[in-house]
């Protein structure tokens, strides 16, 4: 893309490679969008001997485009009676979701979404929220990201989110590494505003399918809800740590009597995580059944698994694709690479989180 650095082939390959050692480390995260941001976030914390922390910056989120869907599938069900025995006759995603509202006495009108700028707040509440937890001080270390998501290449942001990444990414010897879980528009913006910080970041973003994948990347949050940024984070040349979500990060389960022999009871972060698992958000909002025998998706924590043990989460160096305007993956010649994920190790990573609870502060 023209107007952005492009790394020389050593360049890309040293940044590419799996780190060794302490790393400068900003987290952009969408942490109140669920529950799995804290878990992610509360491991970097307890692991200083490689994540060295130097600013927790917060994303927008919202799940606003679900609601076209829901209306829609919902009108079906209603004109045609067909919730329940009969619904395999409906063709909409978005069917079992709206059989399990009315199930529970509920419309898709009783589903709360918060807009992206409601969502950003939130996630800066709950980072400083986490952070309490832990007993770390926030004041110059959290800052507030961008209210909505990029909608070209020439209207970046500019908020203390972005000015804290392109602040960071200027100085220093190392180079900073940005873990994003979330959207990137925080990202993007950030590196629109000062294309410079290309040689001085490496970003690690969990998103999506595997960029082998025939399958359309819509139904990843992190990437749907922000398509601009997204594709210009595979465009850009920024050294990219892609981690897919499905069905890479989305190994990473944990289970109800898990939480209860391992993380209630470790310290008041353990306690909330508890907290957090037993009263997810989601569980009201996707309307979900027998929760207590069902397992959760911590995705995010494969971003700080690949910093902590890049042995945790296999991967190879591969093309960047390019993300079509149907959200399909595309493989054109002559693109810079990047590394990707292609599996983790689940146990590995809760093991060392695990032990890690045990020492948290009480």
């Amino acid at each position: 893309m023209s107007g952005l650095p492009v790394l020389d082939e050593a360049t890309m390959a040293a940044r590419l490679a799996p780190p060794n050692g302490p790393v400068r480390l900003l987290i952009d995260t969408d942490t109140a969008n669920e529950i799995d941001d804290q878990y992610a976030l509360a491991w970097a914390f307890l692991s200083p001997e490689v994540c060295q922390i130097e600013a927790v910056t917060a994303e927008p989120f919202s799940f606003q485009h679900h609601r076209p869907g829901l209306l829609l599938s919902e009108g079906i069900i209603d004109a045609k009676g067909k919730d329940g025995a009969h619904a395999e006759e409906l063709n909409s995603r978005f069917d079992g979701w709206v059989q399990r509202l009315h199930r529970q006495g509920r419309r898709v009108a009783d589903v709360e979404f918060c807009p992206p700028d409601e969502g950003m707040e939130r996630s800066y509440d709950e980072i400083v929220r986490v952070c309490g937890k832990l007993g770390v001080a926030t004041d110059g270390l959290v800052h507030r990201g961008s209210p909505g998501y990029l909608t070209g290449l020439d209207a970046p942001f500019d908020n203390a989110a972005v000015e804290a990444i392109i602040e960071l990414a200027s100085s220093g010897e190392a180079p900073l590494y940005i873990a994003a879980m979330g959207c990137v528009t925080n990202v993007a913006s950030a590196i629109l505003r000062a294309p410079e910080i290309i040689r001085n970041i490496v970003l690690i973003w969990t998103s999506a399918y595997p960029s082998s994948s025939p399958h359309c990347n819509g139904p990843s949050l992190n990437l749907v809800q922000d398509p601009v940024a997204s594709r210009f984070i595979f465009d850009c040349g920024v050294p990219h740590v892609y981690l897919p979500g499905y069905h890479v990060g989305a190994q990473l389960k944990i289970s109800l009597p898990e939480m209860e022999k391992f993380v209630k009871g470790r310290g008041a972060i353990g306690d909330y995580l508890w907290h957090l698992y037993t009263q997810n958000p989601l569980h009201t909002m996707f309307a979900l059944e027998d929760t207590a025998r069902s397992t959760w998706v911590i995705w995010d924590m494969i971003d700080i698994a690949w910093l902590l043990n890049p042995d945790w989460v296999p991967s190879m160096v591969v093309p960047s694709p390019v993300l079509d305007d149907g959200l399909y993956w595309a493989h054109p010649g002559g693109r810079h690479l990047m590394r990707e994920g292609y599996d983790v190790q689940r146990d590995a990573v809760f093991i060392d989180f695990y032990d890690k609870l045990a020492k948290a502060p009480s």
